[in-house]
């Protein structure tokens, strides 16, 4: 494949010069054959492309994104005519970057080489850059917005990191978090045995967990991707450590999907603008990849619209708004969780598929959570007084691993795996001590 590669940038140069010498010293319709300029310049024709469901010009416009990643000294001509001849050259469009200082090629670089000043067939190449045509459909590169006023054509060209990864090492890595991916990877061993819940809402998670599985053949083989918005969204609802985020671990470790839980503190931001787009660098690249977004403490984003009395309480309605509209395009599964259902903004509540509800364990959930939370590893001091704490005292599945946590690690300090009912009933004093309670 490389050497493939290799050969189309060749030809890439090839085109490039080319084009740049019918553009810089036209033939003279009046003068014989043979003098420099003559000619139009011929499209890449590879036998064989890493892309082989696109055309030779799409190839060629994928190409012209890969060079600055590849082979960037192929577009240093733009910037060395520039400055030799001091002239804009606004026809070779591009960019400079932020830490790189080569010419980043945009969408009219791309109309440039391909189609020089012909309107006809730069409005040809045009549509190739549409969101519905192949190139950006089947996410081999993006177009990046533009300030409003800016021609669309403006746009900086970018190879989508994924198929960028596929092209280079063969594999797609997973997004590293960051500014530009303000999401992390959540994961667990555990399986569905260990979660604790209600009927009525473990009957819900197995409705999600199967429209998960089934979707593909509903929406696309039976044909209601016509009739329904695409993707699934939910509200998981319910006090702090009922299970919300462990739920959605178990959907994507059950379901063979990847979970990413999207870190708040990263993504709202006070500068006006900077939420949404914080937000689109993540929906952008979960597209089509069926992943699951996790968004917990999800009020802070999803919740309820204020009268507006300024200009904060505008911008903060613009987000929701801009939020809806997301929500309603993206295509995959999206999981809201919060600790109050009434905090969450109406306007989302009437787009989710499931609202499950995550409540406080009873009794006897809790003795199986305090059970379950013990590896077979440890022994408990009095089995007896384990079943008393679960009935007496009312925390959920959260604190109660905090409370195994700190007797677990006593228990290694005195180098012995027995869990001791003091240690338990100190731990549980702390836990109870975080909610100003006591232990009595």
């Amino acid at each position: 494949m490389s050497q493939v590669l290799a050969q189309d940038l060749d030809r890439l140069v090839a085109l490039i010069q080319a084009r740049l010498a019918s553009h810089l010293h036209p033939r003279d319709p009046n003068a014989p054959e043979g003098v420099e300029g003559e000619g139009t310049p011929k499209y890449i024709l590879p036998a064989q492309t890493p892309a082989q469901t696109l055309t030779p010009e799409e190839w060629t416009i994928l190409l012209i994104a890969l060079a600055p990643h590849i082979r960037p000294q192929i577009l240093d001509i733009f910037p060395t005519l520039r400055q030799s001849q001091q002239q804009p050259f606004s026809e070779f469009g591009g960019q400079s970057g932020q830490n790189y200082h080569g010419f980043l090629p945009t969408a009219e670089t791309a109309l440039f080489i391909l189609a020089g000043n012909d309107i006809s067939e730069r409005f040809r190449i045009q549509a190739m850059l549409q969101p519905d045509a192949p190139l950006i459909r089947d996410r081999y590169l993006r177009l990046d917005p533009v300030r409003d006023g800016e021609p669309a054509n403006a746009a900086l060209l970018r190879p989508e990191p994924d198929y960028l990864d596929r092209l280079i090492t063969g594999e797609t890595r997973p997004p590293k978090f960051g500014p530009s991916f303000p999401a992390r990877k959540v994961e667990t061993a555990l399986d569905w045995e260990a979660l604790v819940l209600p009927a009525k809402s473990m009957r819900q998670l197995r409705d999600l967990r199967t429209w998960m599985e089934v979707s593909t053949v509903v929406m696309d083989d039976w044909g209601m991707k016509d009739r329904l918005a695409p993707g699934y969204k939910v509200l998981f609802h319910g006090p702090p450590g009922t299970g919300k985020t462990f739920t959605a671990k178990l959907l994507g470790r059950s379901t063979g999907r990847d979970v990413y839980r999207i870190d708040l503190s990263t993504v709202v931001s006070k500068y006006i603008g900077e939420t949404e787009k914080n937000l689109e660098r993540i929906f952008s690249q979960a597209e089509a990849k069926g992943w699951i977004l996790f968004f917990d403490e999800a009020d802070a984003l999803f919740g309820k619209r204020t009268k507006v009395s300024d200009a904060h309480d505008r911008y903060a309605n613009q987000e929701v708004s801009y939020l809806l509209q997301r929500l309603e395009e993206f295509d995959g599964t999206v999981i809201l969780a919060t600790n109050e259902k009434d905090n969450i903004d109406d306007a989302f509540t009437r787009r989710f598929q499931a609202m499950i509800h995550f409540p406080m364990p009873g009794p006897d959930e809790r003795l199986r959570l305090w059970q379950q939370s013990i590896p077979p590893a440890l022994t408990v001091q009095a089995p007896a007084a384990l079943e008393a704490i679960a009935k007496r005292f009312e925390i959920a599945g959260g604190p109660i691993m905090n409370v195994i946590r700190y007797a677990a690690m006593k228990a290694a300090e005195r180098k012995e795996p027995l869990l001791l009912t003091a240690d338990l009933e100190t731990g549980l004093q702390q836990e109870l001590h975080k909610g100003g309670k006591l232990l009595h």
